[in-house]
């Protein structure tokens, strides 16, 4: 079993940066992916990056390409998020999960992934 717990959300202002964090437990995660989602309010939750923890292989959203950053740290077992230049259609919830490898054009499709956290909310205000 795998346990995800996301941190680092919050309110900031338009421009500003957040770095979310991802916490994993609960098994090895040598040949896992770990993902980044997120939900607007009365939306789907859409992809937005994603790492190969054994590759360090990266893939984003087009939305999102130059302003968010995923990275990985195996001795925490922590995958990062890092936003930068924060727009207000940033706003939502913003979960993390994982899946074995990042193969696919199912990386992009939230069903195709195994575990989730509990999300943490992210708000940038105008």
């Amino acid at each position: 079993q795998v346990q995800l717990v996301e941190s680092g959300g919050g309110l900031v202002q338009a421009g500003g940066s957040l770095r979310l964090s991802c916490a994993a437990s609960g098994r090895t995660f040598s040949n896992y992916a770990v993902g980044w989602f997120r939900q607007a309010p009365g939306k789907e939750r859409d992809f937005v990056a994603a790492i190969s923890l054994s590759s360090g292989n990266t893939v984003y959203a087009d939305s999102v390409k130059g302003r968010f950053t995923i990275s990985r740290d195996h001795v925490k077992n922590t995958v990062y998020l890092q936003i930068n230049s924060l727009k207000p259609e940033d706003t939502g919830v913003y979960y993390c999960a994982a899946r074995r490898g990042l193969y696919g054009s199912s990386r992009y499709v939230s069903q195709s992934w195994d575990y989730w956290g509990q999300g943490t909310q992210v708000t940038v205000s105008s």
